[in-house]
């Protein structure tokens, strides 16, 4: 579908384009739909150990994502998914967190996977959204 504009944020979005052919976010028409965001930090590329501090660099990811795109971020967001190693209450209870700081006036549907790897060795998160972004 090489008519839709794809994004990707500079330093990790730019290199993961580079490197693997994928972007960060694409447009179609209102809606922008953001490729699943890890907790690296997008300039140095390192993921922390720990999961509190990966899910809130993801949450920053993913806002990141959305407004290279165009959009105004997390308040445009209507659907999450979230995949997890492992998915407990502590990983839980930072997505909650996030979620009413991030949408504190909404929200959104949300899907939550326990899975066994992600796309990194050092990732415990993923987090990939569709946003609404009528222009």
């Amino acid at each position: 579908m090489s008519h839709l504009p794809y994004y990707a944020y500079p330093g990790k979005g730019e290199s993961a384009r580079e490197n693997t052919r994928y972007s960060q976010s694409v447009r179609v028409g209102d809606r922008i739909e953001c490729a699943g965001q890890g907790g690296w930090d997008p300039m140095t590329r390192l993921i922390p150990a720990d999961i509190d501090a990966q899910i809130d660099q993801a949450f920053q990811n993913v806002e990141l994502a959305l407004k290279t795109a165009g959009g105004k971020g997390w308040s445009q967001v209507f659907r999450v998914n979230s995949y997890h190693i492992p998915m407990d209450n502590e990983a839980l209870g930072a997505m909650v967190r996030n979620f009413k700081m991030w949408m504190p006036d909404h929200e959104p549907i949300w899907t939550c996977v326990g899975v066994v790897k992600l796309g990194e060795d050092a990732m415990k998160v993923e987090i990939e959204v569709s946003a609404h972004d009528p222009q």
